[in-house]
């Protein structure tokens, strides 16, 4: 029985049970501080047989390969979100050991190992002659046409971090320190690799490489014994094209066009190299391998040497967009964007899921799961392959045309890049590559996470550099992905990984014993690298813990990213939704939506992903339970538990953009309220201590997204989509999220009120859960007519339609809650209302309202003084 794959015979072989890995787990601590040529229909139709072994038995040499083994308080009614930090009073000292090292080793070198950086060679064309390569050579540049030449600005001095925030001055050794090691390691690049734009092209020199003339195959694995190029093209003869080794570990085969000038690997072939290395022999996938495929019933993953003919590569039609003012970004994942239980492909996601993504008013898609994975459950991140999209969905050109399609309708995409740990798979993966555990990845506990199950990169090794600048810049050159998303960034920066530790934001959590300087200086290479490359490039870090500078630009000192994602929120959100309403505190919420970094910006977002997998509840769900089932019916009376659900769930996404940074994000499906929660598809999965934990017979039925409860007419869901959307736009109108103009003027906790500007809008919402109040005095800072833009009321969007969107509402001179004007509103119960200073009579969304209520702004026309009380 064969597989075929675009003339690709793969041989199938009996289903093999595997071993599963965990889901992958995150953990948010403490709040921030403030201041289609391949026929993939076979995986749409049944569960993909993961590989996740540990051992393989090798047919060639019959040996068994054995890898290693706060304070709330709400006094004050008045918050400027201006202000310019939070420093932590918290006495305790941490004895900073880097600082003490630094004293005494002013100068630490590069770690010295058997993988001692090595220069490539000049060119391809070169790779099959005598010369070795020579270790630190200059200038191994590959000349390529190119239309702008790529430049990166040298590093700067480092000190501006110190005038944004002084208190780091108390620490200033070791963030010196760190800024000392990150330019050495520049100048070593500089004088050793031609500079970091040569160095971060590593993919044109490691890996499969095509020239004229053939195929250069090289591979960094410095304690391999022998090592062979295996694969259809060969018949897997591990005699045939022996690969040889240059003194630093480099092991390199040039492969001659056949003699009627084909290329000696036929596209398609699946490909492996084999090693003899201290834990026996082994086959591998490459470690830069573009492409990995599984047949069904394979294990484990094949490398496929991918190079279509130049007529079948996909070619690039459409511009790349420039970087919006502000980022609105729909979270989405391909295989599980399909309403039917499969795995969808790039292809339908372009096609079905793109325009949605523009409908709804969001200017960027952020796409997980790009890298290829051998163990689908994963979500992603556990990755295995890291220069190769993955194959579920389809080939490389199929995830270009989609890219491509999102840049024609104005839509930035994001790559959810996973660099914080790799996948501990032996077969087809990094881990234990030429048969040592510290090949890529640190060496005993330091190299497992142990919550993750995976392996953690040594980010002090020169060739890990090399691969993972590489790898950042592959996915921005060859697919013209927009930015990263960089996952599990906290896991990086701490030797402790933000594990079973509470951030309170005393600065000795952040520049002390626990911090891991080599990540950090990593994480400002690579950011300096790709803005200093890529301008228009956007980099978002998930990082829980706030480390302060994390956001500032490198040449300032800082770590280099734009955005930090405000983790606490979705966090916030789902420990008030398990409390009474009675028991929500205004000043609480104020708190961890505002509480940010001064210049530091923030991507909001009231839940992601990670609150959307089994074992956990959508805010949806949290909200309305098990009456989603039977109550989301227009057709149907509604249940109180219904009406407050839609309700809160419309104004904690609203709020959570409203106050909680710069940027907002929102995984699909969620817009709606998707009811239930994510499950991949599994087996029971058996634990070291005997205990099974039961899986879901490989269904696809909760890995899926039902948009079409969104579109339905008949349904409450399309009310909570409109919402969404409408946020959106708002948005993207009045650029509210950028505004320099940010106060936050009422967080009533008696009236459950907090009422807040940005820009020229006043935000106003009600929480309270039956009290409306009638001619309610908000404070405002520019006179003028004002006028509703936003109404979550709306019966558009599932509400009740008490409020008139025909009103116009003047503002009059006194000063209100610190603000110098103010004027008279109708909050009714569990509403947000959006209101505008009217400039060019912006189009507000509604219906109308009695009579009554229209006018009481009236009222508003005369001055109030400062002591008037609230009017009810």
């Amino acid at each position: 029985m064969v597989y075929s794959v675009s003339g690709l015979r793969l041989p199938c072989v009996l289903s093999v049970d595997r071993f599963s890995h965990g889901v992958r787990k995150t953990s948010s601590f403490s709040v921030l501080l403030k201041k289609d040529q391949f026929s993939w229909k076979i995986f749409a139709q049944k569960p993909s047989h993961d590989s996740d072994s540990s051992s393989v038995t090798v047919a060639a040499s019959k040996k068994v390969l054995v890898p290693g083994s706060q304070d709330y308080g709400s006094s004050s009614l008045t918050d400027q979100l201006e202000s310019p930090r939070t420093i932590s009073d918290d006495p305790q000292v941490i004895h900073d050991i880097d600082s003490e090292e630094m004293k005494n080793d002013e100068k630490v070198e590069i770690e010295e190992q058997e993988s001692v950086p090595s220069a490539l060679a000049n060119n391809d064309e070169e790779a099959h002659s005598e010369e070795p390569f020579v270790p630190f050579r200059r200038n191994i540049r590959t000349e390529k046409n190119e239309a702008k030449p790529r430049s990166i600005p040298p590093p700067g001095t480092g000190r501006k971090i110190y005038e944004i925030d002084p208190t780091l001055l108390g620490f200033r050794k070791h963030i010196d320190y760190r800024y000392a090691q990150y330019k050495r390691i520049l100048e070593e690049i500089d004088k050793y690799e031609g500079g970091l734009e040569a160095f971060s092209r590593g993919y044109e020199k490691l890996g499969f490489t095509r020239c004229e003339t053939g195929i250069t195959y090289r591979e960094w694995a410095p304690r391999a014994k022998s090592a062979a190029l295996i694969g259809d093209f060969n018949n897997w003869n591990p005699n045939a094209d022996i690969m040889s080794r240059n003194e630093f570990g480099v092991w390199e085969i040039f492969l001659p066009n056949n003699t009627d000038g084909s290329p000696p690997i036929p596209h398609g072939s699946r490909v492996k190299i084999r090693m003899e290395t201290p834990s026996g022999i082994k086959d591998s996938i490459p470690a830069w391998i573009k492409f990995s495929v599984q047949a069904p019933g394979e294990i484990p993953y094949n490398g496929m040497y991918y190079d279509p003919p130049e007529e079948e590569k996909y070619v690039f039609k459409h511009p790349q967009p420039k970087k919006p003012k502000s980022l609105r970004i729909y979270e989405s994942h391909v295989g599980m964007s399909s309403m039917e239980p499969i795995i969808n492909t790039y292809a339908n996601f372009r096609d079905d899921v793109l325009p949605r993504i523009k409908r709804l008013g969001y200017n960027a898609v952020q796409i997980m799961a790009v890298q290829e994975h051998s163990y689908y459950s994963s979500f992603g991140y556990h990755v295995t392959n890291f220069f190769a999209p993955s194959s579920r969905f389809g080939t490389p050109d199929d995830l270009k045309s989609l890219i491509d399609r999102a840049h024609e309708l104005g839509l930035l995409v994001l790559m959810d890049v996973v660099h914080s740990h790799a996948s501990k798979n032996v077969l087809d993966g990094l881990n234990m590559f030429d048969g040592t555990e510290d090949h890529y990845f640190h060496s005993g506990s330091k190299g497992h996470h142990w919550m993750w199950d995976s392996r953690l990169f040594n980010y002090g090794s020169w060739e890990v550099l090399r691969f993972l600048l590489s790898n950042a810049r592959w996915w921005l050159e060859e697919y013209k992905f927009d930015g990263f998303r960089f996952d599990g960034v906290t896991s990086m920066m701490y030797t402790h990984h933000g594990l079973q530790v509470a951030f309170t934001g005393n600065y000795n959590e952040y520049f002390g014993y626990a911090t891991d300087v080599d990540a950090v200086v990593y994480l400002m290479l690579v950011n300096h690298m790709i803005h200093g490359l890529y301008p228009e490039a956007v980099t978002i870090g998930e990082d829980v813990s706030g480390m302060p500078t994390f956001c500032l630009p490198v040449l300032d000192g800082g770590v280099g990213f734009d955005y930090r994602l405000h983790m606490a929120i979705a966090d916030k959100w789902i420990e008030l939704l398990k409390k009474r309403d009675e028991d929500w505190k205004m000043g609480d919420i104020v708190h961890t939506l505002a509480n940010r970094r001064w210049l530091e910006k923030c991507v909001a977002y009231a839940e992601s992903h990670d609150q959307a997998l089994v074992g956990d509840k959508t805010i949806a769900f949290w909200l309305m339970d098990k009456d989603m089932y039977d109550f989301m019916a227009l057709d149907r009376p509604t249940t109180p538990l219904i009406d407050r659900g839609i309700a809160l769930h419309k104004m904690i996404r609203l709020i959570t953009m409203g106050l909680g940074g710069e940027g907002y994000l929102n995984f699909m499906g969620n817009e709606f309220g998707h009811p239930e929660w994510i499950d991949f598809p599994r087996g029971d999965q058996r634990l070291p201590n005997g205990r099974v934990i039961p899986g879901n017979n490989f269904s696809y039925d909760k890995c899926r997204r039902r948009f079409d409860l969104g579109d339905a007419d008949y349904l409450r869901y399309r009310g909570m989509q409109e919402f969404d959307q409408a946020m959106q736009h708002l948005e993207a109108k009045y650029d509210f999220m950028t505004s320099e103009h940010q106060y936050i003027s009422r967080k009533d906790e008696g009236d459950r009120m907090i009422v807040f500007e940005r820009g020229n809008l006043v935000f106003v919402f009600n929480f309270h859960w039956h009290n409306s109040y009638f001619n309610y005095r908000v404070g405002c800072l520019k006179p003028g007519k004002y006028k509703i833009v936003l109404d979550s009321d709306d019966p558009l969007f599932g509400g009740f339609n008490r409020l008139s969107h025909n009103a116009e509402y003047f503002s009059t001179e006194g000063w209100y809650d610190d603000r110098p004007r103010s004027f008279l509103v109708y909050a009714p119960s569990r509403t947000a209302v959006v209101y505008a200073l009217v400039e060019d009579e912006p189009n507000a969304v509604g219906k109308s309202l009695p009579a009554e209520i229209c006018a009481t702004v009236e009222e508003a026309a005369e001055p109030v003084k400062e002591s008037e009380p609230l009017g009810h």
